[in-house]
């Protein structure tokens, strides 16, 4: 038996928006995403910064240094977002 520890039951736009966090997958993921499974409307646009925050506060708190400075900036985009 094996047991994975790191298992979850998640938005799958929680896992498209980390593939984004530290670069991107080529444009074919995204295309075949797409294609396969389409994006709710506004995910790029607007949600995907939401999911990413957490993991960029989570490696503040591990590794400090400049994820601050992206945490703050992700959230004035947020806050700024007239969309909502």
């Amino acid at each position: 038996c094996i047991f994975d520890p790191a298992t979850y039951y998640g938005d799958r736009e929680t896992d498209v928006a980390m593939t984004t966090l530290f670069g991107r997958q080529a444009d074919g993921f995204y295309e075949g995403y797409e294609e396969e499974y389409p994006l709710p409307e506004g995910f790029w646009e607007e949600r995907k910064v939401i999911y990413n925050l957490y993991h960029v506060l989570n490696h503040y708190v591990l590794f400090g240094g400049g994820y601050l400075a992206q945490a703050q900036s992700m959230m004035g985009t947020i806050l700024m977002d007239d969309t909502r």
